[in-house]
């Protein structure tokens, strides 16, 4: 997936950590913790990163900009709707409506002006059937003839789950064998499963025995969970599932709160919503960090986060918190992914 050689000779895109070739995440850890000791400085010189941000962002938005001003190179904005041209994704589409400009010319000019993409997109549609494709970063990564970095989408977050994963290593030294918690929390809105399942992904990776913990009717994607079990598995861990969240937290090495929306009442607004606020009490308190392992679990959180709604503010601010470790870590692998990318290290 990544390469050492320079790109474009043979465009490599970053639009999910599955996709890298044999070794690269372990390689992208190592480098990230050089960079993060400050062993690698420049090595981006001339180079443009163009971020094209569909919907909100804070850490990805900033991390990305440092990381290329830290190693010499430029970071550009690109807003569509807001300050250019709203966008039209659909191949084929009659654009005589408000969206102004196709998708297909932003990648294939944005190509020309800059090294490489980066593309967030959140779910978009009614039918998880047809959202659950990507259709939006991977429509950029067809019409870009530079690498396109996914910088999350509906069904992947490759930068979160990369930071996360060096954030376990960090805490947990090795993490094979001990238990992380996906759990589950609940929210005001239906969130994409693009971090949860980046998030558990990670953990499966490096061998952890993973525990999702979920209200029935918050299952994961099918193809996302089966594919943490084959890649738990084949990394010496498990996967487990559980409706009962204390129980799930006890013993945990990792909690990781996050919220996500029921796929199986996807675009049905009402009904989903109706059924998400029946579980407003999966909320990640003390008592979960009490019933950890020697009550020393770590808590994680991909960031934003609402405080006392997904997880009390006795346990952000608490010693067991690592959120903004997590988010410093976005920084530093990011810095790792763009000196492969462009074959600076």
């Amino acid at each position: 997936m990544l390469s050492a050689r320079t790109i474009p000779a043979a465009k490599r895109d970053v639009l999910a950590v599955e996709d890298f070739e044999r070794g690269e995440f372990e390689a992208v850890l190592e480098l990230a913790a050089r960079v993060k000791r400050g062993e690698i400085r420049g090595g981006l010189e001339g180079k443009i990163l163009a971020l094209v941000f569909l919907d909100p962002s804070l850490r990805t938005r900033a991390s990305f900009e440092v990381a290329m001003a830290l190693h010499g190179g430029k970071a550009i904005v690109i807003e569509p709707g807001r300050g250019s041209w709203p966008l039209e994704f659909e191949e084929g589409a009659v654009m005589d409506a408000d969206r102004t400009e196709h998708l297909i010319e932003t990648a294939r000019v944005l190509g020309r002006y800059a090294d490489a993409l980066g593309v967030r997109s959140f779910a978009r549609g009614d039918r998880w059937s047809e959202v659950r494709k990507d259709e939006v970063v991977r429509g950029f990564a067809r019409h870009c003839d530079k690498p396109v970095i996914n910088l999350e989408s509906a069904r992947r977050h490759p930068c979160q789950e990369l930071a996360d994963a060096m954030t376990l290593v960090e805490k947990l030294g090795d993490p094979r064998g001990k238990k992380f918690v996906l759990s589950w929390t609940w929210h005001p809105k239906a969130l994409p499963t693009a971090v949860p399942a980046s998030a558990a992904l990670a953990a499966a990776r490096l061998g952890m025995d993973v525990v999702i913990a979920r209200p029935p009717g918050f299952d994961l994607d099918p193809e996302d969970a089966a594919l943490v079990a084959t890649t738990a598995g084949a990394a010496g861990g498990s996967l487990a599932l559980s409706d009962d969240q204390d129980a799930a937290c006890a013993g945990a090495d990792a909690i990781y709160a996050k919220a996500w929306g029921g796929l199986d009442r996807f675009g049905d607004e009402r009904e989903e919503a109706a059924r998400r606020h029946a579980h407003r009490d999966w909320q990640i308190l003390s008592r979960h960090v009490t019933s950890s392992r020697n009550a020393a679990g770590i808590v994680m959180h991909c960031l934003p986060v609402r405080r006392n709604v997904e997880i009390e503010d006795a346990v952000l601010d608490g010693p067991s918190s690592v959120v903004v470790d997590e988010a410093e870590n976005r920084l530093h692998v990011q810095r790792a992914l763009l000196l492969r990318l462009f074959g600076a290290a």
